[in-house]
């Protein structure tokens, strides 16, 4: 590892040009666990929660994922507490879509004004003239897909949008989105044990799209005693979540991790793993393994 991926280890991960202009480090972060129990409320240490943003940025990242509904909105205030003003090479990407209506609760609502509205609401909280990249955060089946799309389209049109995005989607719905306005990433649960979006996954990576994986770290039954990630883990003196990270770096180039943790000292573990290179057949054995 070189002087500079020792102390900036999200550099280590490689670049990727989301939308083809916007070049970030593909290992990101993502807010949602800086909120309370449930993805509901303030976080129990607002300090903590600010410092770990801003080492993030100390570690190479700068790629960030929030949401208007995780909180709701606390993540977005917390982004621009910690780093507005953004600098240039700093990309928010937020969601819009979903309702809450308590700890765990989430319901779907795309109709083009409530879109508008929680757009609206992101630029302000966020502080910034236009959303670097907004996802779609989940289709809801009560309104034409057509409308929930072009709506953002209007807003991309309005120069209030700079990228388009949608989350947990198939290609047939992606296909169908771009049918009406560009989309240059996709956000699907994706990780070492759970690969029910593999199709996607390739597909995207035969596009260069970007994939934002969520829920990344997953390991399941993986890190007992003898298993594969377990006996790597110790050979690269690296820790399960670290071997998780680095598996999905070599899985596909488009493949952008956006793990998330409220502390600073999990944030420092997590971003050591982009700096991990695994040979071919670990990483066969690591897929073998988890599927």
């Amino acid at each position: 590892m070189s002087k500079a991926t020792d102390t900036r280890p999200a550099e280590a991960s490689g670049t990727f040009r989301l939308g083809g202009d916007l070049e970030i480090n593909r290992l990101g972060y993502g807010t949602m666990q800086l909120t309370g129990t449930g993805v509901w409320g303030e976080p129990k240490d607002r300090g903590e929660a600010v410092r770990v943003i801003k080492r993030a940025v100390e570690l190479g990242v700068n790629f960030f994922d929030t949401a208007d509904a995780y909180g709701p909105e606390v993540t977005d205030n917390l982004l621009r507490e910690a780093l507005h003003p953004y600098g240039d090479d700093i990309i928010v990407a937020t969601k819009v879509g979903q309702t809450r209506q308590g700890p765990n609760l989430w319901t779907p609502l795309g109709r083009p004004d409530y879109l508008r509205q929680q757009v609206e609401m992101s630029l302000r909280r966020l502080g910034v003239e236009r959303i670097d990249l907004l996802q779609l955060h989940r289709i809801d089946p009560d309104t034409p897909f057509e409308d929930q799309i072009g709506e953002l389209k209007k807003l991309q049109d309005e120069g209030k949008i700079r990228h388009i995005g949608l989350s947990e989607v198939t290609v047939a719905e992606v296909k169908a989105a771009q049918e009406i306005a560009p989309v240059v990433s996709v956000q699907n649960l994706y990780n070492l044990t759970n690969r029910s979006s593999e199709g996607l996954l390739d597909w995207a990576t035969e596009q260069g799209i970007g994939f934002i994986p969520w829920f990344p770290l997953a390991t399941g039954q993986l890190t007992g005693e003898g298993s594969p990630l377990t006996e790597l883990a110790r050979q690269h003196d690296a820790s399960p979540s670290q071997l998780a990270l680095a598996w999905l770096l070599k899985r596909s180039p488009v493949m952008l991790p956006i793990p998330g943790t409220s502390s600073v000292a999990h944030l420092e573990d997590n971003l050591a793993g982009a700096a991990i290179e695994l040979t071919d057949d670990e990483f066969e054995a690591l897929s073998k393994a988890g599927a």
